[in-house]
């Protein structure tokens, strides 16, 4: 009998159950956002996803929350602003009694530079002079990939924290998306965006440690995905708010020769979510581009 009831453990809608939890990703419109978003919902979560473009999210809500055993609650709000972040939670408040799991998934990127000058003249021009290198482009994209999930984070804390007393066993979770772009030695032409990739990685730590400390029942993560279709990877989305990346333009730079998957980020998200003894870490999915291109 407790063979039986040992090997039901192992059950993958017990290794992987976010049914009934309560669920909240920003930039849940399209990209990533949208492929944690359907992770969670088919598999029995309630998610509400945020983003600055209704029209975006009720297509997101009307596309993929119909015949799910969960459900897809759409939710404007600017996560750049803290009365915005603030707002926000009231609005969750309202509606739910806690947080099960935050998915920090907002972000842009900044204007490509050119470094392969060897006169330094020119190398200053493109890195110093243009507009490129605006420092105001620099605190945007800060604002917008690191300095807001520091926000969010802990804004959502009390929430969050309820949501660990809901089920025995089971801890509250944020998960932030950072990049393998703040891993690898290479500026990859961008050199604001994989810096606060970096400082977004160990940002999180910091967060899990501090939290921790605290003795509050709740798990920071981050996942550092490699190329995955999006808006920023490909500066458009279709009528379903999904993006395609043609499959040779990453033959020849990736290992795995192709970009990520909707599948392989959503297995990601599972994964993260729901192991109980994962905590601090950076989960690396990026078919091996890493490995190729060196740490720093």
């Amino acid at each position: 009998m407790e063979a039986k009831q040992s090997n039901q453990n192992f059950r993958l809608e017990n290794l992987f159950n976010v049914k009934g939890k309560v669920a909240l990703i920003t930039g849940g419109g399209s990209g990533i956002g949208l492929m944690a978003a359907q992770a969670l919902a088919v598999n029995g979560a309630k998610v509400y996803i945020t983003g600055r473009t209704k029209e975006k999210l009720d297509r997101v809500a009307e596309l993929y929350s119909a015949d799910v055993p969960g459900e897809i609650i759409p939710i404007t709000a600017d996560i750049t602003n803290k009365e915005s972040i603030d707002s926000l939670v009231q609005t969750i408040s309202e509606r739910e009694k806690y947080l099960s799991i935050l998915i920090n998934n907002a972000g842009i990127s900044s204007q490509p530079q050119t470094t392969e000058h060897e006169d330094p003249q020119q190398l200053r021009k493109s890195l110093f002079e243009d507009a490129s290198g605006d420092m105001q482009e620099w605190d945007s994209v800060f604002r917008t990939n690191t300095s807001q999930l520091f926000f969010m984070t802990t804004a959502f804390l009390p929430l969050l924290s309820k949501g660990s007393e809901q089920e025995r066993g089971w801890s509250s979770t944020v998960i932030n998306i950072t990049s393998i772009s703040g891993i690898v030695k290479v500026s990859q032409h961008h050199f604001a965006y994989n810096a606060s990739k970096a400082a977004a990685i160990h940002l999180t730590k910091m967060l899990a440690h501090e939290v921790m400390t605290s003795n509050l029942r709740i798990r920071v993560n981050n996942i550092a995905p490699g190329v995955f279709p999006s808006e920023m990877t490909t500066n458009e989305s279709d009528e379903k708010q999904k993006s395609a990346i043609p499959k040779e333009k990453y033959e020849q730079k990736v290992p795995a020769a192709r970009s990520g998957k909707d599948e392989d980020m959503a297995s990601t998200v599972l994964f993260a979510a729901t192991n109980q003894y994962l905590n601090g870490q950076t989960v690396v999915v990026d078919g091996g581009y890493v490995l190729a291109a060196g740490t720093v």
